[in-house]
């Protein structure tokens, strides 16, 4: 059985999940430039030591959850972190995502309060900047990497939260396009072409036309987990009409991956995620019936649509 017992961060801290920015255009001198300025930005944000985490002990394998002694209750007045575990690889930087779990613990009464992301398809992406609360707990640190933070406690609609420890293990960075093996696409669809960056583009057949129900093919096959029904997929999208294959919605267009339930998006989008796997990119050629069909009035009320779609992440339903 599936149980998340908490939502990383307390709710005071939402915002740290918010989804990253795009990258801006230039030359590669500039880009290059960029991504050194990111690393350091995520090195001066790092938050400092202090006296409150250093007394803290944790202990546990790296990928399992952690331990943590201290005396309790423990004052705790503002965000301290350091590294209990220090990776390898490549530094995060400003406006990747990441995979990770953590284990959390009241300051004040030392109890465990729960845990998140030790089981495959528990939790979903984080976005690390130098502006919001995973850039302050990792700062530049590299994959393998447990950090220990505290957290202060909030008030929130008159309501005040404990402060609280955090013991969190950074996995690795999550790809912002598919990486799975090509497959190959079946005749008659839509052919789609995928930029350097993995951004899709979608040219209709001469002899399109809608099928009387869903058509879904998988472009890229991933190695993940499989997506179920009523999971929360973190994804790309590229949304085509079947009247002129013109763009009418594009995560890509907006700059960043986006997240939602399956069974909350028209029934040909649900198709085109349930069953496949993390890592693929899949094709929805979804007739208006399964689209927006009984919308009325809708601008794509009587559109064919052709999805394209990157699932980069799925964190199951609790059960």
């Amino acid at each position: 059985m599936r149980q998340r017992s908490l939502a990383i961060l307390s709710t005071a801290a939402v915002a740290a999940l918010a989804l990253a920015g795009c990258s801006s255009e230039g030359s590669p001198e500039d880009a290059d430039e960029s991504t050194n300025e990111a690393a350091v930005d995520l090195c001066d944000a790092a938050a400092p030591s202090g006296d409150a985490i250093d007394s803290v002990e944790v202990s546990g394998d790296f990928g399992s959850e952690a331990e943590a002694t201290f005396d309790a209750p423990l004052e705790v007045s503002e965000v301290e972190r350091k590294v209990v575990i220090e990776g390898s690889g490549d530094a995060i930087e400003s406006g990747e995502y990441i995979r990770y779990a953590a284990t959390v613990f009241d300051a004040e009464s030392g109890d465990k309060l729960g845990t998140e992301g030790y089981e495959e398809g528990s939790t979903l992406p984080a976005a690390v900047e130098a502006e919001n609360l995973f850039g302050q707990f990792l700062g530049c640190a590299t994959p393998g990497t447990r950090v220990a933070f505290t957290y202060p406690g909030q008030t929130q609609e008159g309501a005040e939260t404990a402060s609280q420890i955090y013991v969190l293990d950074f996995f690795d960075t999550t790809p912002t396009a598919a990486w799975g093996d090509e497959q190959d696409a079946p005749e008659g669809l839509p052919i789609v072409d995928v930029a350097d960056d993995g951004a899709p583009s979608v040219t209709l057949p001469d002899d399109f036309s809608a099928p009387e129900e869903t058509e879904v093919a998988t472009l890229k096959e991933g190695d993940g987990e499989v997506v179920e029904d009523g999971d929360t997929v973190f994804v790309q999208y590229l949304g085509v009409k079947g009247s002129d294959g013109s763009e009418f919605d594009s995560s890509w267009s907006r700059g960043a991956p986006t997240s939602f339930a399956t069974d909350a998006v028209i029934p040909g989008f649900t198709k085109a995620l349930v069953g496949q796997k993390v890592g693929s990119q899949s094709i929805a050629v979804i007739p208006a019936e399964e689209g927006y069909g009984s919308s009325e009035g809708h601008e794509l009320q009587d559109e064919t649509l052709v999805f394209v779609v990157d699932i980069l992440a799925t964190m199951h339903a609790a059960s």
